[in-house]
């Protein structure tokens, strides 16, 4: 089984919980995901299955949408309302405050990742060595947030709900900290729901249920995307047989005889290369007059395939 489905995972999962569970229900051994979703998370996992695994590095640059549910006046040792509460505030903050200290955490900003997160020093998990109580320095990075705002706010209880539109390695719970600091009563997460990732959104999704319940019909296909799906604004060229053939040995092809000829074909550019029949083959890549392949997803054009099948049908 080879392509995407988009899972709208539950709370108390975590993401390699549904990469498991999927490969029993779709009985394909290779299940990669396509950014980690913590276990209090729900919303959009979308599943790479069989050859669309190998999209997987293409796609780290990929946005990512979601809602995120907030409450000011605490501080907790993992960001969320799940750690243990590290100091109180009771001072009243008014809406105004709120969206008053949202523009300095829009556009590029610096994010110091949390202790409980899975990124790695020296071979050791953050989070493996927040649970020891240890801490480390972790260093700033860069990350972007396109879109940052106040969806709900109660005054009364100091809780409400952001809109998130941010590049992949942000830290939701990280805003939801940071700006109960920027706003001197400390900050926690108290959910969140991803409603979009790799381009797709919850409009895709299939819950786990609906997907046992295909899988138990032998439906589950029916809600496979294909693997072209990742690359929406990626280019395409379509190639005559002779070079589909050539392209899915593995070979490089001129761009001066594809289709891309009438056009100035940027160095460096990324395409899809499609078969004669539209079918999508792999991406390339236009170097020094030539299309260089990227990433092959078919090692056979559709003619072949239906050449071999007839051959095992005599």
């Amino acid at each position: 089984m080879n392509g995407v489905i988009v899972i709208d995972k539950p709370a108390g999962f975590t993401s390699f919980d549904v990469v498991a569970l999927m490969r029993g229900l779709s009985r394909e051994r290779k299940v990669g995901h396509t950014g980690t979703l913590d276990p209090m998370a729900t919303g959009v996992l979308p599943l790479l299955l069989g050859s669309a695994t190998r999209a997987l590095p293409f796609l780290q640059n990929t946005g990512k949408e979601y809602e995120a549910g907030f409450r000011l006046g605490a501080s907790t040792d993992t960001q969320d309302s799940t750690g243990k509460t590290l100091a109180e505030s009771g001072a009243p903050v008014p809406r105004g405050r709120v969206e008053a200290a949202l523009p300095r955490f829009r556009g590029e900003i610096l994010q110091t990742p949390p202790m409980y997160s899975a990124l790695s020093v020296n071979g050791e998990r953050l989070y493996d060595l927040a649970r020891r109580g240890v801490e480390v320095a972790r260093e700033a990075r860069p990350v972007t947030v396109s879109r940052l705002e106040l969806a709900e706010y109660d005054e009364a209880s100091r809780s409400g709900r952001l809109r998130i539109a941010c590049s992949k390695g942000t830290y939701i719970r990280t805003i939801c900290s940071d700006l109960g600091d920027a706003l001197g009563v400390g900050g926690v997460m108290t959910a969140l729901r991803r409603t979009a990732a790799a381009g797709f959104s919850l409009a895709d999704a299939v819950t786990l249920e609906e997907a046992k319940a295909l899988a138990s019909e032998g439906r589950l296909a029916e809600r496979l995307l294909p693997v072209e799906s990742l690359f929406p604004d990626v280019p395409t060229v379509r190639v005559t047989a002779p070079q589909a053939a050539r392209f899915c040995n593995g070979g490089a092809l001129e761009l001066a005889r594809t289709s891309l000829r009438a056009a100035a074909a940027e160095e460096g550019g990324r395409y899809r290369v499609l078969s004669p029949d539209g079918v999508f083959l792999g991406l390339a890549e236009a170097r020094r007059g030539e299309l260089k392949i990227l990433r092959l997803f078919r090692t056979k054009i559709p003619s072949q395939e239906r050449q071999t099948s007839h051959g095992n049908l005599s």
